[in-house]
This record gives structure tokens, sequence and C-alpha cells, in this order.
């Protein structure tokens, strides 16, 4: 219980670090403040009002990546040419036409199916549900994890 309380504590602090962080108000605009003394407003520089945390978006796939994607789509004859690690519209049709010959949205990019069938995702992304570890705090009895995980 202690536990519990200390992480929702953590939690908490968090949360207001990041409002604190944000510095936004409920209409969305960033507030400004006046120095009393001069009547002048300060602001803070740019670079220090961003946040340095998770950057947003997909990455790019490394040359190296690509080069594989390219060797599994040659591997099942969608794929005409040499691997050279770069994406380009030779990738892009050769994706599309895997794509297309296995029932995936002919889209032409990268997506986990994609890469489950051309055999280069993850073994287990999509099986099943994530499993809590045992200590967590669900609401799941000692006896109902036991069954859940089995």
């Amino acid at each position: 219980m202690r536990l519990r309380r200390t992480i929702v504590l953590g939690l908490a602090l968090l949360m207001a670090a990041g409002l604190g962080v944000c510095g936004t108000t409920a209409s969305g605009t960033t507030p400004k403040s006046s120095n009393s003394s001069t009547g002048t407003k300060s602001h803070r520089s740019s670079k220090k009002a961003r946040s340095k945390g998770r950057e947003k978006g997909q990455k790019v796939p490394t040359p190296d990546r690509i080069s594989e994607i390219q060797q599994a789509l040659a591997k099942d004859g969608s794929f005409e040419g040499t691997p050279n690690g770069k994406w380009n519209d030779a990738s892009v049709e050769a994706m599309k036409k895997f794509q297309a010959a296995h029932g995936l949205n002919p889209s032409g990019k990268l997506d986990a199916r994609t890469l489950e069938k051309l055999g280069l995702g993850s073994q287990t992304a999509g099986v099943a549900a994530p499993i809590p570890p045992i200590n967590s705090t669900s609401r799941l009895t000692g006896a109902a994890q036991t069954v859940q995980r089995q």
C-alpha cells in the first residue's frame, strides 16, 4: 500500500512538472509575464522552452534495415534488383506488390503486419494482450492472475 501511495505521488508530481514545463493556459496560449519595474515583457528563449523528451513520429529505418527488407522482398519475388539500402520508388512498388499479394493494404509503406508477413517483424506483437506483472496493482486476485498467465 505504501508503494502504491509513493507511485501515485510520483505520478502527480510528474504531471504537475509537465504542466509547468508546457506553460500553456486553457485557451492554448503561452502566458506572458510582465516585468513590473520596467513595464516590459520577458520571454523565454524558444530553445529553453522546448521539451527534450521523446521525439514523436516514426523513425526512418537504417540502410541496413532497408537492405534486409529489400532482401526479403527479393526472396518473395516482389523486388527486382540488388538490395542497396535506399528506400526508393522500386522499393515502394515492390512493397505494394508484396502487400497486394498477401491480402494487406497495398500502401507501399512499412507497417508491422507487412514486416511480420516478410518474416522480419516481432514474433510476439499482436499475439495476445499484455499480461500485467504479478506484483502490479491490478484488480485480479493472485489465483486469477495465475489462471490468466496459463
